[in-house]
């Protein structure tokens, strides 16, 4: 689900402007949505908030340690949190943001937990698991919330199956979300004479060798054409198998190396014959970056790419940023469907999967304050109230079709109800064996491209040493209980 919504067009709005946190003091905008048969709609279906009264974590203050704040709103037509807004007004909580650079986000949590000053919440995100937890960074979430409450429906198989560790929950799931999906211009689409995606996504027909044949037809490095660009397309094709290079088993607890999967030998020759036959955009003769400078969708409405493979978060902008790049909003030019589907595999096209969610940092002053705040997060993201909202902001704002708006109704319900999804740790896995999954997914998109042996033989051992370190600690750290001083990650 998209981060709430603006304040542009919606009359029920509120606006009440104070100073607030920030290292440059900036000014924050308070904007509030007035809800008020919410809690009475979802009090129907068995789903409650703690009373005000006497609910742990009343009348208290949550310092969120981030390089981003999406609590608090700085100017009028930014995004709106209605979850924080129940935090307040429900409980008299405040959210104080403790800021840090991107870059020393890390560093940065462990540094205040040693300092014996740790904030109390951070981001939960993926890349963050199991490595935050084993360091001493995370604490474990199950006394907190209880994933058998109502409030929490759907989100308790997917806590314990992709971040658990023995009996311990980590994350507190508020939502779910799919990753990459394939965007591209119709207009390009058409005047290439090709299918349309979309149409073919809909008849079961959107298959590699589909999406192949129109890469190659599409492609004329002479002209500067180039039917591939971006950062995820190859790891997204290699995932689109059902398996990532490594995955986690809950049963274990281990991670495990799926390099010996046969899909992905298919998957490395579809890459391997679209990067000999020059269809990626060539990196390594532009500085290890993508067209014009990494921009998103550079070249799409151009008619110089074709496909450039990102989530939502790429081509979810104002109408003129989007019809700058992607292609006329107002013309409707703009469509997306999944990656394509293995024509040998199962028959499934597989979802990366995004956790929305926040983590308890280890030893933080108020876990029952990040708790209730957390559960007011959850709640809003069940309101009747803000999800159509959600829906009226990409059609209303962001000029999204109803061909678009079907097809992010699709996929969220797809991404939330099925097991079929694929989720990624990179980072989260270590420093060793996210180096060895990104040269192993990135084979394809060099100067030098290898075979799928070639891969495997270059870079399996680093990547099953660097597993049987991490399941070594994981063990460790579920015999000491969850004990651990905290290190730096």
């Amino acid at each position: 689900m998209l981060k709430r919504f603006t304040a542009i067009g919606f009359a029920l709005i509120m606006i009440l402007a104070f100073v607030g946190c920030g290292n440059n003091r900036r000014q924050v905008v308070q904007l509030t949505l007035s809800t008020e048969d919410s809690e009475a709609i979802l009090r129907a279906a068995g789903v409650v908030l703690p009373d005000a009264e006497n609910a742990p974590g009343a009348n208290s203050t949550v310092q969120w340690f981030s390089w981003y704040d999406p609590f608090q709103n700085y100017s009028e037509d930014q995004m709106i949190n209605t979850g924080y807004y129940t935090f307040q007004e429900k409980y008299n909580g405040k959210v104080e943001w403790v800021e840090v650079e991107w870059g020393e986000r890390y560093d940065g949590v462990a540094n205040l937990i040693l300092a014996g000053t740790p904030p109390d919440l951070y981001p939960g995100e993926a890349n963050t698991f199991p490595n935050f937890a084993i360091k001493g960074l995370y604490d474990a979430v199950n006394k907190y919330i209880d994933y058998d409450d109502p409030l929490w429906n759907g989100m308790k198989d997917y806590a314990y199956k992709y971040f658990s560790l023995g009996d311990n929950v980590y994350m507190m799931i508020t939502d779910r979300t799919f990753g990459t999906v394939c965007p591209y211009n119709r207009r390009v689409v058409e005047e290439y004479g090709f299918d349309d995606p979309a149409e073919l996504f809909a008849n079961d027909e959107w298959t590699w060798d589909v999406f192949y044949e129109m890469c190659m037809d599409f492609t004329d490095p002479d002209a500067d054409r180039y039917a591939l660009d971006g950062w995820y397309f190859y790891s997204g094709l290699l995932r689109g198998t059902g398996n990532t290079i490594a995955s986690y088993d809950p049963e274990t607890n281990h991670f495990v190396s799926n390099l010996d999967e046969p899909g992905f030998d298919r998957a490395a020759s579809l890459l391997y014959d679209l990067g000999t036959n020059s269809c990626m955009y060539p990196w390594y003769n532009n500085n290890w970056s993508t067209r014009n400078s990494s921009a998103n969708g550079a070249g799409v409405k151009e008619g110089l790419c074709l496909f450039w493979p990102v989530s939502e978060w790429g081509f979810t902008d104002t109408v003129e940023n989007v019809s700058a790049v992607w292609g006329d909003m107002e013309d409707e030019e703009l469509m997306y469907v999944p990656l394509p589907r293995d024509p040998n595999g199962d028959g499934k096209y597989y979802l990366e999967s995004y956790p929305t969610g926040y983590c308890i940092i280890k030893s933080c002053k108020n876990p029952d304050g990040v708790a209730l705040l957390v559960s007011c997060m959850r709640f809003k993201v069940l309101d009747p109230t803000v999800v159509n909202i959600d829906r009226r902001l990409l059609e209303e704002k962001y000029l999204w079709t109803e061909d678009m708006l079907a097809m992010h109704d699709y996929l969220t319900e797809l991404v939330n109800s099925t097991d079929d999804v694929i989720m990624s740790y990179d980072a989260g896995m270590g420093s060793m064996v996210e180096s060895a999954v990104g040269n192993i997914e990135g084979f394809s998109h060099s100067a030098t491209i290898q075979s799928w042996a070639q891969v495997k033989e270059a870079y399996g051992d680093t990547l099953q040493y660097g597993l049987d370190e991490l399941n070594a600690t994981i063990d460790s750290f579920i015999a000491s209980g969850g004990e651990v001083e905290a290190q730096y990650p």
